[in-house]
């Protein structure tokens, strides 16, 4: 059984940081795809970033340069750091996973296997 868990989420003002982590149990990080994703009020998903086995990694234009996504296979956990955040950055931010190697195609698509239940993030200007 896969779950993962998210955290580190919370409220900071324009300009701060956060770091997001994202437990997870029943698949290895190393062999899979990683992603956040994130869902605003009355917007779509979007999916945020990618990272497989910490060799590819994938930004959405939005973020690149502000956020960097991480993982540590001996806790089998992926983290978000979040620079510079923007009030735009306000969204439900979810950790999700896929047993495959399309990883960028998948975040496009928001076809992701393995979901967890998000953490919100709040950006006050």
């Amino acid at each position: 059984q896969v779950q993962l868990v998210e955290s580190g989420g919370g409220s900071v003002q324009a300009g701060g940081s956060l770091r997001l982590s994202c437990s997870v149990s029943g698949v290895s990080v190393a062999s899979v795809c990683m992603a956040w994703f994130r869902q605003a009020p009355d917007k779509g998903r979007e999916g945020v970033a990618v990272i497989r086995n910490t060799e590819y990694t994938y930004y959405t234009d939005a973020v690149k340069g502000r956020f960097t996504i991480s993982q540590d296979n001996a806790r089998n956990t992926v983290y978000l750091q979040m620079d510079k955040l923007q009030p735009d950055d306000t969204a439900m931010y979810l950790c999700a996973a896929a047993d495959s190697r399309l990883c960028r195609a998948l975040l496009v698509r928001g076809e992701y296997d393995y979901w967890g239940q998000g953490t919100q993030v709040t950006v006050s200007s």
